[in-house]
């Protein structure tokens, strides 16, 4: 369809504070998980606002499905940094955290401090198969988008397999997929330019602030006093923090350890939120004993029907655990739950910040190199694999709450299938799919009992 005059019109400078308001805003609304908070993103910022173009948003996505953390709140972080300098992706990355850190503090608490209620049992009953068909649906999403030629579904169906039969670690899939998208861009350019060879990354919705050729502002081009200067500010940020909790808690204690398991579930973790779940799942059920099962996919439920990155399930993970641990003793329980969801919050979105603001320089000098994006191609590609994985991994456990030795739960293949069809056939949104499916648990817990 072709633009209207007023879609050439070149957008009007954006002021920080307008910045400001626009990352609040989004931070408050950015429901459905890394999938419909990238899809909010590129709604409002490439085609209403045009801040910025459809090519210049996918190679800056691509950097962020490359790195470990939440991938949505660092394109967030990386899209604030580019139009406003270092401050404006400090705002825009924290403000995509801040409002869903506050909601589910509170929410934590009702859930361990009301969860056995009847009402409440049945609104979480409800909720956790409609968190698999949105993981479904979110692989479907980026899959669309990602997946244009059968090279690049090949490389997701190994991602599948690798992760699903051999157990391969999902560093190494990463590794993988980018050597496989380094050799098919230099073998068979045409497939993995961006948009996967079929010119996706061509479409436009009018000049924008930020177009294809931009010249790179002065603050994104590479420096290395400003590069040592932040790595310096990063590294006492974490030193501070970490060694006063050392000092008054020592190694072993609690706080402490949540504060170094998600350091390292940053640092060590690649493709986002739904490929860092399960490092979350085994560590802090397995090897800490913070949580149960039960109560991790409760977690991931409250995530899925907060705004916010879905990572910040780990901010349930540690309210959970220190509370029930009584970390501060019986009477200040909410305290130690609360303080311990804003430490794991802290360490584990500052690398985030870091890989942004350090190498978003690197990023913006290889626009159209295609030596660089076609590895970026192959690692979206990989991603999809994973996300369908994890999709299994939730469907195992919602519909065979005791294994698969124990009964199929009827109810919930039920309810999942709905969700699936609201959002697949009728385009539901997920707040509507989750308040729906929270409706229909309270109901058959009522007939089941």
């Amino acid at each position: 369809m072709p633009a209207t005059p007023a879609e050439h019109d070149l957008p009007k400078p954006v002021s920080l504070f307008e910045a400001f308001c626009f990352w609040l805003k989004l931070g408050l609304i950015s429901f459905g998980g890394p999938a419909g908070q990238i899809a909010i993103m590129h709604q409002e910022l490439v085609e209403k606002r045009r801040w910025l173009s459809e090519r210049r948003f996918l190679h800056a996505l691509n950097y962020c499905m490359l790195l470990p953390g939440p991938e949505a709140q660092q394109l967030a972080t990386y899209i604030g940094w580019l139009m406003h300098r270092t401050w404006g992706g400090v705002i825009a990355g924290v403000l995509f955290v801040l409002p869903s850190l506050f909601i589910l503090i509170g929410l934590s608490w009702v859930y361990i401090a009301f969860g056995d209620v009847p009402l409440v049992a049945g609104i979480f009953y409800g909720i956790k198969p409609a968190v698999t068909a949105i993981v479904v649906q979110a692989a479907y999403r980026i899959g669309s988008r990602a997946l244009k030629n059968n090279w690049l579904w090949g490389i997701a169906a190994a991602s599948f397999v690798a992760i699903f039969a051999l157990n391969v670690p999902f560093p190494l899939i990463v590794l993988a997929a980018a050597v496989l998208g380094y050799l098919g861009g230099r073998l068979l350019p045409q497939h993995f330019t961006p948009g996967g060879g079929h010119g996706a990354t061509d479409k436009t919705f009018g000049p924008a602030l930020i177009d294809d050729h931009t010249p790179t502002p002065a603050h994104a081009r590479f420096s290395g006093s400003r590069l040592a200067l932040l790595l310096l500010v990063g590294a006492w940020l974490w030193l501070l923090p970490m060694g006063l909790l050392i000092w008054l808690f020592g190694w072993d204690g609690t706080l402490t350890q949540m504060s170094w398991f998600f350091t390292k579930a940053a640092l060590l973790t690649f493709g986002g939120a739904y490929a860092v779940l399960p490092y979350v799942y085994q560590g802090a059920i397995g090897h800490y004993g913070w949580l149960t099962p039960t109560q991790m996919i409760d977690g991931l439920a409250l995530g899925e029907t907060t705004p916010g990155p879905l990572i910040m399930v780990v901010a349930f993970v540690a309210f959970v655990g220190a509370y029930v641990q009584q970390v501060f003793g019986a009477d200040q329980a909410f305290v130690a739950g609360a303080l311990a969801a804003a430490l794991v919050t802290w360490f584990t979105f500052l690398p985030s910040f870091l890989f942004i603001l350090a190498g978003g320089p690197l990023v913006e000098s290889t626009h159209g190199e295609l030596k660089f994006t076609a590895p970026l191609t192959g690692i979206t590609a990989a991603v999809v694999g994973v996300i369908l994985n994890l999709a299994l991994f939730f469907g195992y456990h919602v519909l065979w709450p005791q294994g698969f030795a124990g009964s199929f739960d009827w109810p919930s293949a039920l309810i999942a299938l709905a969700a699936a069809v609201a959002l697949f056939r009728f385009k539901r949104g997920v707040m509507e799919v989750i308040g729906a499916c929270a409706v229909a648990g309270v109901l058959v817990r009522l007939l089941l009992n």
